[in-house]
């Protein structure tokens, strides 16, 4: 998965020691950053067949996990492969395509709000990770696809969506960007720390995130050997993707090597599968085995 395109024996790399907050959405990841160690996993829109796992173990540990459509698709081929993923040691970063701002309006011109659509995909979400057997407090990450800050019309969806979620029996995450883009004279915003703010300036509940970061620096491009989580530029973050395929050229120049010469990332002994790569202080980020 990226923005507007697609995106396990465990891989172990050291990295500097990483401090997540104690809370019930993260706790394991700070039990795992205590030790040093990350982990490598990937996402793709597209499931990459059973056949394809045990190859994809041997390098990554975990994978993302679509509960609905993913972004541009009009199928989730993920669905019902839980119990096979897990057969092969995978954990999980679990998935839910959020809507763009032009779906939002669009939908609020027939009388639907914001709020009441994010309040709906929410439950759809929660019903979805239900009949995946995700366990309570697996974390549901919302894919915002689209970066900078968020307008009212996507902030009264994104946390409509949020709150709902919180009151299930699952926790809400938001994979979002944490690429700088210019706010104000001077002034930079990242997607993640709009975010932030609201959820202080409201009292809302507390966000997993998982940041998307793919600049070269801080990022090192699609490589098994990632940087450190600390390193991506936002601060007590779940996971970080660091390399999306196709990668953007216009800030992955530096690290342009590390990449197909069709610009694509590719899973390692297997150089038709494409994906997107993050690294996590878990194995399991969601805590959805």
């Amino acid at each position: 998965m990226r923005p507007f395109a697609t995106h396990l024996l465990t891989f172990f790399v050291t990295a500097s020691t990483f401090c997540a907050p104690q809370s019930h959405a993260q706790a394991a990841a700070a039990k795992s950053a205590a030790t040093s160690v990350t982990y490598v996993g990937f996402d793709n829109n597209e499931y990459p067949g059973e056949a394809a796992l045990p190859v994809l173990h041997r390098h990554l540990a975990f994978a993302g996990y679509w509960l609905n459509n993913p972004p541009g698709e009009k199928h989730n081929s993920w669905q019902g492969k839980r119990d096979v993923l897990l057969r092969n040691g995978f954990g999980f970063i679990v998935l839910a395509n959020g809507r763009l701002e032009a779906e939002i309006k669009k939908s609020k011109r027939t009388g639907v709000t914001p709020a009441a659509l994010g309040a709906k995909d929410a439950e759809d979400a929660v019903a979805a990770a239900k009949r995946e057997h995700f366990p309570t407090h697996t974390i549901i990450f919302l894919d915002q696809e689209e970066g900078g800050r968020l307008t009212a019309d996507q902030s009264a969806y994104f946390f409509a969506w949020t709150e709902e979620v919180a009151r299930s029996s699952y926790f809400p995450g938001a994979y979002a960007s944490g690429q700088p883009v210019n706010d104000a004279p001077g002034k930079t915003i990242t997607t993640i720390q709009d975010i932030r703010e609201r959820v202080a300036a409201q009292h809302l509940h507390e966000i997993a995130m998982w940041v998307y970061q793919d600049a070269c620096p801080p990022a090192n491009g699609c490589t098994m050997q990632p940087p450190p989580l600390s390193a991506s530029g936002t601060p007590d973050v779940t996971a970080w993707q660091y390399a999306q395929s196709p990668r953007r050229r216009e800030i992955t120049a530096s690290c342009s090597k590390t990449y197909a010469s069709d610009g694509n990332c590719y899973a390692p002994e297997l150089p038709k599968f494409t994906l997107d790569l993050s690294v996590s202080s878990s194995a399991d980020p969601s805590h959805g085995r």
